[in-house]
């Protein structure tokens, strides 16, 4: 298991204003922040950051979405990172969220569900390669 997880917080969370919050939740869990940038993500390079989701009806409107304003993208350290992560966000689906989980708390919708965290060790591995230098990321 690896110690580290790459994590995003999503267009609506960002114009919403809450990083701040959202970043406090994840410190006050134990994480430690790795790698962080606030940026944006343009639309090829959203298609291509979801291309394991390109034929699913949602893919469009995901990618726009997700290249409509800025994200900050993070890097973060903990023992069994990826699933102690999936757990601190909770469900896609912020009504099926557990109470106090971030989308729980932040969510506005499915798609619009304030948080990325991913899914194994090999993704969260890409995907802070997507987003990060080698320099940028701290161990």
């Amino acid at each position: 298991m690896s110690k580290n997880t790459f994590m995003m917080i999503k267009p609506d969370a960002v114009e919403r204003g809450l990083v701040g919050d959202i970043l406090k939740d994840i410190t006050n869990a134990g994480f430690k922040i790795k790698a962080l940038k606030l940026t944006q993500l343009s639309l090829s390079e959203a298609k291509t950051f979801y291309a394991i989701h390109s034929e699913r009806p949602f893919f469009n409107d995901l990618t726009s979405y997700m290249s409509r304003s800025p994200v900050v993208a993070a890097v973060l350290e903990k023992d069994n990172a990826v699933s102690e992560f999936r757990n601190l966000i909770g469900d896609t689906d912020p009504s099926k969220a557990s109470e106090g989980t971030i989308r729980a708390k932040y969510a506005i919708s499915k798609g619009e569900n304030s948080v990325h965290g991913s899914d194994s060790d090999e993704n969260a591995k890409i995907e802070a390669e997507f987003h990060f230098s080698g320099r940028e990321i701290l161990f």
